[in-house]
């Protein structure tokens, strides 16, 4: 993580939006793969928190966003990648099983086609203006509050499992420890949010003059 906000923000200023960063961004997307395989060397923690293990996602998403800044697709096209995306996290997430027959995992390309498949759907979703319903706003709300919940919600798995245990860990319970740890986080991360990561976001944008359009969204209050 350390290289990814110090290194990786450098390096996106220093190229630009050009071929350069291009080049670099499908780089990142080529080697991710052998990054959760050959380069982990066997290591699970490896898989996911070498340096380029995760880095396919990143650059996928970064793809993403500069092609949507410069094409405008079509609606077929949009309801296409947005139908496929949703296919795609459907198979990849329900049925893992197959994905893992098929060698998708021992050749590291489910975390990548996992994320193509997050990119059609934001892709589809940008550029059509979508809006959720309001029936999934609590979901939403985590997406948008995902980062601070991210930071802060092993504090709140720590305490209540050790609270589980106290209580000689009831497996009836255990859907209760779950939806609980949920809530909670979720409401840490909110209050993380809305009294520190985004004041924080407003204060520096309003320093460098980027206003609340530009670089990301900040999320209202």
């Amino acid at each position: 993580e350390e290289m990814f906000y110090l290194f990786f923000p450098a390096v996106c200023w220093l190229l630009g939006r050009g071929r350069l960063l291009v080049v670099l961004l499908l780089g990142f997307v080529v080697f991710g793969p052998f990054g959760r395989t050959a380069f982990s060397k066997g290591n699970e923690i490896w898989q996911e928190t070498s340096y380029l293990g995760s880095m396919d996602a990143i650059a996928l998403g970064c793809l993403t966003a500069i092609g949507l800044s410069r094409v405008r697709l079509s609606r077929s096209v949009l309801r296409a990648a947005g139908g496929l995306g949703v296919a795609i996290l459907i198979f990849m997430l329900g049925f893992s099983n197959q994905a893992d027959a098929w060698g998708l995992s021992h050749s590291g390309l489910d975390m990548t086609i996992l994320a193509i498949g997050s990119c059609l759907i934001m892709a589809a979703a940008a550029q059509t203006g979508w809006r959720s319903p309001r029936v999934i706003f609590p979901l939403l709300n985590l997406g948008q509050r995902s980062y601070e919940i991210y930071l802060t919600h092993m504090f709140i798995v720590f305490a209540m499992f050790a609270l589980f245990r106290a209580a000689g860990s009831p497996l009836p319970a255990v859907p209760i420890l779950f939806v609980t740890v949920i809530l909670i986080s979720g409401l840490v991360g909110e209050l993380v949010a809305r009294y520190y990561s985004e004041p924080t976001n407003r204060l520096l944008r309003s320093r460098w003059r980027h206003g609340l359009g530009r670089q990301g969204s900040v999320v209202g209050n």
